[in-house]
């Protein structure tokens, strides 16, 4: 039996066997990842140089999509070059950093969709007090405690994932390097400690979640009481995009992770995988943008 101080590399899940779908998958991969680059690059360029974007909403919007570049550029890359080339390795360190910034990343992007309801429920319920509440300081100050606590909450679990002994191998069931498959490979499962900052996690996660879903509800009854249908027109306008992408994230990784067992199988592990680690950060520019006029005028 190995352990993890004689693991050198992970072998990760393959795409496909025969060479033709091999580089079938990268080059769906390449267009995806450099699609997903550009719209978010462009979203970045455009908040960034247009003064008229300067408001606390296009300043997330811009943070998010550095986290969307970010978190896809964190599994898609060793992916086609994996197919590329018909290996499945990934070096041990690799494999460590992987799993941290794909975290981290998602971590932030949840904290962020969280922030950005917040911003929206202020601008829409208490559109008095948004130059107040929502002031310059504030938005960096949140920015930075969302970024803040997902690098903490990738620490932690990082470390902790790495720290417990691996005895079963070095195959991961992905084809990227996540937590669970990672303790999949423990020797001793799930420690307390493991569990532990899964509560914590899942305690914070609800959290933001049923903030969430709060705020979306004064939303929608404070624009339902707008008298004018432009003014609704504009509210659901500036709603709608971000109720759409926070929608797409947290269902497609509440699937992934708290699916039966009984259904669990590699090909769909990887098919939901895709789903909440390649599709929100190459949709996202497309959704935000399909209903936002000064954005396309910026764009």
């Amino acid at each position: 039996m190995s352990n993890s101080s004689s693991i050198t590399q992970f072998l990760l899940l393959a795409f496909a066997d025969k060479r033709e779908l091999q580089l079938l998958h990268f080059w769906l991969f390449l267009g995806i990842y450099l699609a997903a680059l550009l719209g978010n690059g462009l979203i970045v360029t455009a908040v960034a140089c247009d003064h008229h974007l300067h408001t606390p909403m296009y300043f997330f919007l811009l943070n998010l999509s550095l986290v969307d570049m970010g978190s896809i550029s964190a599994t898609l890359p060793k992916s086609m070059t994996n197919s590329l080339w018909d290996t499945r390795a990934i070096f041990y360190q690799g494999c460590v950093a992987q799993l941290f910034f794909f975290f981290f990343f998602m971590s932030v992007e949840y904290f962020l969709l969280t922030v950005m309801a917040y911003d929206r429920y202020v601008a829409i319920c208490k559109p008095l007090h948004y130059g107040t509440l929502l002031g310059s300081r504030a938005c960096v100050h949140m920015a930075a405690a969302a970024w803040g606590s997902g690098f903490l909450n990738s620490v932690l679990h990082t470390a902790n994932t790495f720290s417990l002994p691996l005895c079963k191998g070095n195959a991961v069931d992905q084809f990227f390097c996540e937590v669970p498959q990672i303790l999949k490979l423990s020797c001793s499962g799930f420690s307390l400690r493991e569990v532990g900052l899964l509560v914590v996690s899942a305690f914070v996660g609800f959290g933001c979640f049923i903030f969430i879903v709060v705020s979306y509800v004064q939303i929608f009854r404070a624009v339902l009481r707008i008298p004018s249908q432009q003014g609704r027109h504009k509210a659901f306008s500036t709603c709608l995009p971000h109720l759409a992408v926070v929608s797409l994230f947290v269902c497609t990784a509440v699937f992934a992770h708290l699916k039966p067992p009984s259904i669990s199988s590699p090909s769909l592990d990887m098919v939901v995988a895709v789903l909440y680690s390649v599709v929100p950060p190459a949709v996202n520019p497309l959704i935000y943008s399909m209903r936002n006029q000064e954005l396309k005028e910026a764009l």
